[in-house]
């Protein structure tokens, strides 16, 4: 075996398992492509320490104290392939070559798709938002919306109209009557109408406007986008994968370990809600169980 453990995704989860490991003296290697899901963003909040940070800084700041460690080994590349061996993992890269370890921890993150509305996917990260909790406080009190995708979207609406006065966009989707009785109680306005574009000047967002020629002002607009996995390498190991509210999410126990033996998952592929703190912490519990049976077996 190469390594002790191999890493499939390096951003906050992945950094965070793999300084753990390194901590404990294992031959870590790191394989990631350097596309994290939040580099939309330009600021990461909730984070202790670090709030209000471009997440690309912090995660540069992380890989530099990381790469410091004796045993690591950082490979910016595309995990294609992975298969189980007798005694651990093996991850081929796209350039044909190939990384075996003791144990694998995937970490390569999610990727997002958003409704093909004019206007929506320059904005994301920006002016349009998926957590009020990340985002909120920088839009709190301007007229804010909320795209309809899932009968989910009536609870998120209702969650929003905490920062301020909120609209849920149906943009075609249907309401039962619970969700509409629901969003009354909280104050949120429905609108109906398809949307065409979203309007304002570069980023920024000052309207949605409808097909049928309106406007309705709004300068935050909240969606929950469809995701996916950023990688197969799960399914190609057999992993058990659930379906979530918004999207797959691999099975794990409390350690973060997969229904495959020795294969953890952490971040947002293995969790929902999602948040940079949750994949830190996610990423810690998988890098010190991954030790653990190291040791114990």
């Amino acid at each position: 075996m190469q390594h002790d453990v191999v890493i499939v995704g390096g951003a906050f989860a992945g950094l965070a398992a793999a300084t753990y490991l390194a901590r404990a003296q294992r031959r870590v290697c790191i394989i990631d492509v350097r596309r994290p899901r939040n580099r939309f963003a330009d600021a990461s909040h909730g984070f202790l320490g670090f709030d209000g940070a471009d997440p690309q800084s912090i995660l540069t700041k992380a890989r530099g104290q990381v790469a410091r460690y004796p045993g690591v080994t950082m490979i910016e590349a595309e995990a294609t392939e992975a298969r189980t061996l007798p005694d651990g993992f093996a991850v081929s890269l796209a350039s044909g070559e190939e990384v075996s370890a003791r144990k694998a921890i995937l970490a390569f993150g999610l990727r997002d798709t958003l409704e093909p509305i004019p206007g929506l996917q320059e904005r994301w990260g920006k002016t349009v938002l998926h957590c009020p909790y990340c985002h909120g406080l920088e839009f709190a009190g301007r007229r804010l919306g909320v795209l309809f995708r899932t009968p989910m979207s009536a609870h998120q609406a209702c969650l929003v109209a905490e920062w301020g006065p909120t609209t849920l966009f149906l943009n075609g989707g249907q309401l039962d009557l619970e969700s509409a009785e629901r969003l009354a109680k909280h104050g949120v306005s429905v609108e109906a109408g398809r949307l065409a574009r979203l309007v304002g000047e570069n980023a920024g967002l000052s309207a949605v406007e409808f097909e049928d020629g309106r406007t309705r002002p709004v300068e935050a607009l909240y969606v929950a986008p469809q995701s996916c996995m950023a990688s197969p390498i799960a399914e190609q190991l057999g992993a058990a994968i659930d379906e979530g509210p918004l999207g797959p999410v691999i099975r794990t126990d409390a350690d973060k370990m997969t229904t495959v033996p020795g294969l953890y998952a952490a971040g947002d592929i293995a969790r929902a809600p999602h948040a940079v703190s949750w994949a830190v912490a996610d990423g810690v519990t998988a890098g010190t169980a991954a030790h653990r049976t190291l040791v114990f077996g």
